[in-house]
């Protein structure tokens, strides 16, 4: 079962980190994906981590297993199939 944290894109826009409608960040097990849309149909719940330097991340995260439609940039993610 795969690990996701899901985050809003705050850099949207910029170079290297997609267009305007790439609103979200979703990293799954560290591995990070730029989409415009995304489904989660799994349990969530929030997570939080510091940098050490009084900078705190806020993160959606869960578990299951991720698969992308790439005609409309939306990221799935749903249970893991036993």
């Amino acid at each position: 079962m795969n690990k996701y944290l899901i985050r809003f894109n705050k850099t949207r826009g910029k170079p290297g980190r997609g267009t305007l409608e790439h609103v979200w960040r979703v990293f799954e097990n560290g591995k990070e994906f730029l989409c415009k849309h995304i489904k989660v149909n799994v349990p969530i719940q929030d997570e939080v981590s510091s940098d050490g330097n009084g900078h705190d991340d806020w993160n959606i995260a869960c578990e299951g297993t991720m698969s992308i439609d790439k005609e409309t940039s939306t990221i799935i993610i749903d249970k893991t199939e036993a």
